[in-house]
């Protein structure tokens, strides 16, 4: 049990109430105990991709950590909360909506290196306080802006307009008509199944490939902002982290399932795949031994960069690599 479990997180479970589920499931399965520990947060209102590592592979949760994610997100237009999604109270509405070809003419803007201002309501520290903490106690939270990547954004589920005399409360999450596509309701769609192209959108659905660091909250805030709008999330869905994706996650139904069948190692990835990122390198017992002193191996022919160091299919390091020179980054106990 030194692996990954990949948890697909519902909403409304915080990620250490999903650390605490693996727990309570090896102690149903009468495991011994391990270390346990999840490789990025997820708020209690997303949902997805959530890997927690057991044993020897929490020393790569910081890895994982640093990892790129994947996410669907619905942006909602017309009003704006303080937390910038569903929970929060509204701050600022607008009767502007985009059509599809504003939203795809502006993605290209938030695409590459961007600037972007973290939310208010978020975990980051502010003279050691949580911004959230500080939000909360109506304090005003100052915060730096930070630079990240945005690898890909590209629109998902485009929704479509309101019809004349409906009206609703925007700030409520909706129930969708179409239950294919959480963004489109009946009517708001051509015969061929897609958008109607100049129709004004309530809300649209984007797929985002980030850098760690990447506030969703705040990049639908900017987009809604250059649409000449408002915004807030009402949908967060991540679908990877690193290399995990939804193939490899499962339920908590599941997981509670494997632990009363003392199934675990069933449901359990090798701790070799958080690392499927990086090439492995075959030791010899005698380098095996030294890397697992600490020493340093030399003269080793491999390309510099991190390795995962291995001998037989017994996992020894994370390693890196420099003019054939190998140093441990992290050791296992294995």
């Amino acid at each position: 049990m030194n692996g990954w479990i990949i948890i697909d997180k519902p909403v409304g479970l915080g990620s250490t109430q999903a650390v605490s589920a693996v727990k309570r499931a090896l102690r149903t399965g009468d495991y011994p105990k391990r270390k346990v520990g999840h490789g990025g947060t997820l708020d209690p209102l997303a949902s997805g991709v959530l890997p927690i590592a057991l044993g020897e592979a929490t020393k790569l949760a910081g890895r994982m950590l640093d990892s790129d994610k994947i996410y669907d997100f619905t942006l909602s237009f017309g009003s704006e909360t303080d937390t910038l999604d569903g929970e929060g109270q509204v701050v600022a509405t607008s009767e502007n909506r985009p059509t599809l070809a504003d939203v795809e003419a502006v993605l290209p803007r938030f695409t590459g290196e961007i600037d972007q201002m973290p939310p208010a309501y978020s975990a980051l520290k502010v003279d050691g306080q949580r911004a959230y903490d500080i939000a909360r106690q109506g304090g005003e939270v100052k915060l730096a802006t930070r630079r990240v990547t945005i690898h890909a954004l590209t629109v998902s589920h485009p929704a479509a307009t309101r019809h004349p005399g409906e009206g609703r409360d925007r700030h409520e999450a909706r129930e969708p008509e179409n239950p294919d596509d959480p963004g489109l309701r009946r009517g708001d769609v051509e015969q061929t199944g897609g958008p109607l192209p100049d129709a004004p959108l309530d809300a649209i659905t984007l797929t985002a490939h980030v850098s760690k660091g990447t506030y969703i909250r705040s990049l639908a805030r900017d987009i809604a902002y250059a649409l000449d709008s408002v915004g807030h999330v009402t949908m967060l869905h991540r679908i990877k982290a690193g290399p995990f994706d939804l193939n490899s996650a499962i339920s908590l139904d599941k997981l509670h399932e494997a632990a009363m069948a003392r199934a675990l190692e069933d449901v359990c990835l090798p701790l070799r795949a958080g690392l499927d990122d990086i090439p492995a390198l075959s030791l010899s017992p005698d380098q095996a031994g030294l890397l697992r002193q600490g020493r340093q191996l030399d003269g080793i022919a491999a390309n510099d960069g991190p390795a995962f160091a291995m001998l037989d299919d017994v996992p020894v390091a994370l390693v890196e690599v420099e003019d054939q020179s190998v140093r441990v980054v992290r050791g296992f106990n294995l």
